[in-house]
């Protein structure tokens, strides 16, 4: 069994609020319908792509809201839920238990209702319907999960670009390239503190990395600008030269992929040795804003702390 949709949800969440006379809290409610629903270890596990909230979690939550929105359910106070008289009336006339069609019609009306303008707008009804990236009728993730989807895309999309420019840079650009993406992620105390020393084809160190102003500690760097794999021979030799050096901390970045033999060198020897492959290092860019800009997405939501407060 699949985890159920956020509007197959709707039902269950429905039925169980139905039958608590009083508000209840929305980790019971998460534990009690994982439960109903017998679903699995993995399933109530899975996170969404931030890895905020687990996906099952996330799925209830927007059934809940669907439910809020047709006037079945409420909130009568942070992190609780109640069921309405219009919603037990519902499940009485269906004796109990909502039928999948009309938490399909409960879930169809209240994205129709997301979407009117508030009252005194200028704004026209749009008419929206989800749909699923297979072309069904129905979308069997929530709004917050589509957002975080879309975004997930967007985010291999532009690794796979930022690859691609790496691709056209000359080794001494990359080795620059290297040292900015270790500074925006705090090694060193200034840019300055950085220092590319490397030449094309050397290869020995490419950099080195101050720790601390007077340079007592020091990383040092090899950026290897690689469109193949990285074997064991380029990791003993880096560690070579770091031997040279009397050095036991070192990072080695590489615009290609490192081989399992290569990760098992690193793992053996004496020091310090971090490797981190082009896909790694597309994402620290992109996490660091290292030649990567990015565009503010403005997700509103309830700020309770604002309403309940004196």
């Amino acid at each position: 069994m699949s985890l159920p949709s956020y509007v197959q949800f709707i039902g269950p969440l429905l039925q169980y609020l139905g039958e608590q006379r009083a508000p209840v809290r929305t980790r019971t409610v998460y534990e009690e319908l994982a439960n109903r629903l017998s679903l699995s270890e993995t399933e109530r596990t899975t996170l969404l792509p931030s890895g905020m909230q687990p996906v099952f979690q996330n799925r209830i939550g927007w059934a809940h809201d669907a439910l809020k929105r047709v006037g079945l359910s409420s909130a009568p106070t942070r992190g609780s839920w109640l069921i309405t008289d219009a919603g037990r009336k519902l499940l009485e006339a269906h004796g109990g238990r909502l039928p999948e069609a009309e938490a399909e019609r409960i879930g169809s009306e209240a994205r129709e209702v997301a979407v009117q303008p508030l009252p005194g707008s200028s704004g026209a009804p749009r008419a929206v319907r989800a749909v699923a990236a297979d072309g069904a009728k129905t979308e069997t993730r929530s709004p917050r999960e589509q957002i975080e989807d879309a975004l997930a895309q967007i985010r291999a999309s532009v690794a796979r670009d930022l690859l691609d420019h790496i691709a056209q840079q000359t080794p001494a650009e990359f080795e620059s390239l290297v040292l900015d993406v270790l500074y925006a992620l705090g090694y060193g105390t200034s840019r300055k503190a950085l220092v590319r020393t490397g030449r094309s084809g050397d290869g020995g160190i490419d950099g080195i990395v101050a720790l601390d102003r007077l340079g007592l500690q020091k990383v040092y760097v090899q950026a290897k600008k690689w469109q193949g794999q990285v074997g064991a021979p380029q990791i003993q030799g880096f560690m070579g030269a770091l031997q040279l050096q009397g050095a036991d901390k070192g990072v080695l970045i590489t615009s290609g992929t490192i081989s399992g033999p290569a990760r098992e060198a690193a793992r053996q020897a004496r020091g310090s040795v971090v490797l981190i492959d082009g896909a790694q290092l597309a994402e620290l860019m992109i996490e660091h804003g290292v030649g990567v800009a990015a565009e503010s997405l403005r997700i509103p939501k309830i700020d309770t702390d604002y309403f309940e407060g004196e």
